[in-house]
């Protein structure tokens, strides 16, 4: 026998101090995870905690110069923040499959893509959204074989993509200020799916629904503000085509224009604050 060999009895005392250290972590996750629901479904609409990262991802110096000049909302992020977001950032970059058809991929796509999941889901701590694997890319409208026309974006479920123009991606950003964002737009389909699957055991999903449901039960009450949401065309009239284009339009209409929004519509304003979970500079 090596006089150098652990005993037999040690290592097996080890293996059963590992087993039960990891049965107490599961049960501590498990009560954690239960007492943050109950909190949220009864209580308020609030995470335990949103941001805590042991390790951080970073992005290249080439795609963080890109993120501070194309992204005005990563600008206005303290500096705390702004580290959150470029960790998430990386890790959203680095699970996609970025395709192009008749356009080559490039950083600015990927940023610009990558950058609209993160700040939809900013205020939420579920923020890989994994109803989405790949992102298809046109230079510009492409021929859907989903339903034989052409679109500007679409999500695909089934083949777990986000497929977009890439010029009217562009536009949406350029124009800041015309409640159109093709690309905040189709991910807000993407989320909407994916939480809806994992709505039993994640918090970030049942806030982000159940407020949601809030809103349109609180439009459906309250005629009045209802029909005077409509008769303003704030939303544009594609909103009112079913439930899941008014849940994307009016993230758009947020996104892109929360002051008027808060003036115009405060009840809705604040709702949808709520569901994105949303103290940010600007909103």
């Amino acid at each position: 026998m090596d006089d150098n060999a652990l005993p037999s009895h040690f290592l097996v005392d080890v293996f059963i101090i590992l087993i039960i250290s990891s049965l107490s972590v599961f049960v501590l996750y498990k009560v954690f995870q239960f007492l943050e629901m109950a909190f949220v479904e009864y209580v308020n609409k609030k995470l335990f905690y949103n941001h805590f990262y042991l390790f951080r991802k970073k992005l290249t110096s080439q795609q963080l110069e890109i993120l501070r000049n194309e992204f005005s909302f990563y600008r206005k992020l303290d500096q705390i923040h702004k580290s959150n977001f470029e960790h998430r950032m990386a890790r959203v970059i680095n699970r996609l499959e970025f395709i192009g058809k008749d356009i080559a991929i490039s950083d600015e796509m990927k940023i610009v893509i990558a950058a609209t999941q993160v700040k939809l889901t900013f205020g939420l701590r579920d923020f890989l959204i994994k109803s989405v694997d790949r992102i298809i890319i046109y230079p510009e409208e492409f021929y859907s074989q989903t339903n034989k026309t052409y679109h500007k974006g679409e999500f695909n479920l089934g083949y777990k993509a986000l497929v977009f123009s890439w010029n009217d991606v562009v536009h949406g950003y350029h124009i800041e200020d015309d409640n159109l964002n093709l690309a905040v737009h189709e991910f807000t389909h993407a989320i909407h799916f994916y939480y809806m699957r994992v709505r039993r055991y994640s918090t970030s999903a049942a806030i982000f629904l159940d407020v949601y449901v809030e809103l349109t039960n609180m439009l459906d009450r309250n005629a009045k503000l209802k029909s005077e949401l409509v008769r303003s065309k704030f939303l544009r009239d594609y909103a009112y085509t079913n439930q899941f284009e008014f849940l994307s339009v009016i993230l758009e209409t947020f996104i892109e224009s929360p002051e008027q929004f808060k003036l115009q519509f405060p009840e809705i304003y604040e709702k949808v604050k709520t569901m994105l979970n949303f103290n940010f500079a600007g909103y």
